[in-house]
Parts: structure tokens; C-alpha cells; sequence
């Protein structure tokens, strides 16, 4: 996957936005929660995401992937080699990870970004 293909596809997900932050990395939102980062220094110059707990299990005890420096707390994954990620996975982890942030809004801020049908099909829950 290219950087490129990575920051469209997390545009391309509802009510997501783009900062940069922390010495030049792309920090991807929903809500003003964080859901990916690319590059710069916290992401150092691969890409991080969360995922659910299973998948942070599989994901670290393969080898995959790596615990995200300062987020792994929070189940989140680190991908040293963007290009080394296939696309159509890649895009799975991001629609997921997006779903995961989504879950955890108010449901006040759910509302006003217009995401209460995707928490609802994602989370089960409205």
C-alpha cells in the first residue's frame, strides 16, 4: 500500500480529519479521536492503527506487527513498512479501526457527525 492509497482510504472513512502532529505525523481523527497515524515521529515513518484485543494478540504474537510506541496500551498496532501491507487488508484494518473509535463517542457526537447507523451495524450498540 502506498502512503497515498493510506491517507485516502482514511479520508475516504465518515467524519474522518486530518492533523498534523508530533514532529510531522499524520494523525488520523473521528470525533477528535485518533484512529490512525502515518509517518513522522510517533508513527516513526510507518503506520499505526488500533484493532480490536484478538487482533492485537494475533497481529504482535506473529510478528506482524509491532506494539505502537505509546498506544499499545490502548490496543494499537505498528507497521514499520507501509508498502509491505496489502491494500484490501489494510483497508479492512482501517474501517475497523475507525468502527472502534466510533463505538467509544458520545452518542451526542455520534449524532452530530451524522455516524449513529455505522455505530449501530459495527458495535451493535446504539
Amino acid at each position: 500500500m502506498s502512503p497515498d492509497a493510506f491517507r485516502d482510504a482514511c479520508l475516504g472513512l465518515p467524519a474522518a480529519s486530518l492533523t498534523v502532529q508530533w514532529g510531522g505525523t499524520q494523525v488520523f481523527k473521528v470525533g477528535g479521536r485518533m484512529f490512525a497515524l502515518m509517518g513522522g515521529a510517533v508513527a516513526q515513518d510507518g503506520v499505526s492503527f488500533k484493532v480490536s484485543d484478538l487482533a492485537y494478540e494475533v497481529l504482535i504474537e506473529t510478528g506482524r506487527a509491532v506494539p505502537a510506541p505509546y498506544l499499545a496500551r490502548a490496543r494499537w498496532v505498528r507497521f514499520a513498512d507501509i508498502a509491505e501491507l496489502d491494500q484490501a487488508e489494510a483497508l479492512d484494518w482501517l474501517q475497523n479501526a475507525h468502527r472502534l473509535v466510533v463505538a467509544r463517542l458520545t452518542r451526542a457526537v455520534r449524532r452530530d457527525l451524522g455516524l449513529t447507523d455505522v455505530v449501530l451495524l459495527s458495535a451493535g450498540r446504539d
